[in-house]
C-alpha cells in the first residue's frame, strides 16, 4: 500500500501487515520529516485501477496509445492579443522562462516542451492546456504529484501570477497583454 506525504508529496510504502485494519496511519515522512495522517477505506467493492504499461516498459516497436491528452482538440488555442508563459521561481532550474508557443505543453523531465533539471519531476509529470481565457494544470499521474497552494491536484484551473509546485520547482504562470510593435 502507498500513501503520499500530504506536505511534500513523496509517496511512501506502507506495511500492509503493520496496518492491518486500522482505519487511520500517521507516519513521519522521511523526505520532510512532517507527519501525515492517512485515513484508510477499504471497501469489498471498491475498484482497483491497473494502468497499461508505460512506454517504456513495452519496448520498441509496440503500439503506441494516444491519451487523451493528445488528441486533437478544436477548442484548445491561446488567447489573441495575450503572451503567456511559465517561470521557474525556485528549483534547479531557476531563472528559466518558457513562453508558450502552443496551446497544450508537457512539463517533465525530459523530451517535453518545458524541460526541468529536477530529480523530483517524472518523465512526463503535468500538462498545462489553455482554451482561449482558460488555463488548465493537469497532473500526468507523476510519482511526486502537481501541487497547488498546499493540496495535491489532479486538475486546477490557473489565473495570472498562479504558482504550482511540481518536485522542488515553483512555476509561475504570468498572462499578459502582447505589445505590437509596429502601433
Amino acid at each position: 500500500m502507498q500513501a503520499a506525504c500530504s506536505h511534500c508529496g513523496t509517496l511512501h510504502r506502507l506495511n500492509e501487515s503493520q496496518v492491518g485494519d486500522l482505519r487511520r496511519v500517521q507516519f513521519k515522512c522521511t523526505q520532510c520529516g512532517k507527519p501525515t495522517l492517512v485515513e484508510l477505506e477499504r471497501r469489498a467493492e471498491s475498484t482497483q485501477v491497473v494502468s497499461p504499461l508505460p512506454a517504456f516498459a513495452r519496448g520498441a516497436g509496440a503500439p503506441r496509445r494516444i491519451s487523451a491528452y493528445e488528441e486533437a482538440d478544436s477548442d484548445v488555442r491561446l488567447p489573441p492579443g495575450k503572451a503567456i508563459s511559465i517561470t521557474v521561481i525556485a528549483g534547479p532550474s531557476r531563472g528559466s522562462v518558457y513562453p508558450l508557443e502552443r496551446p497544450r505543453i508537457i512539463l517533465g523531465r525530459t523530451g517535453t516542451d518545458v524541460p526541468l533539471d529536477d530529480t523530483g519531476v517524472s518523465r512526463r509529470h503535468c500538462m498545462i492546456e489553455v482554451r482561449g481565457d482558460v488555463v488548465r494544470l493537469c497532473d500526468l499521474d507523476s510519482t511526486n504529484g502537481t501541487f497547488f497552494g498546499e493540496e495535491r491536484i489532479r486538475a486546477a484551473q490557473l489565473r495570472n501570477m498562479a504558482e504550482f509546485r511540481i518536485g522542488s520547482s515553483v512555476l509561475l504562470l504570468t498572462i499578459r497583454s502582447r505589445v505590437d510593435p509596429d502601433a
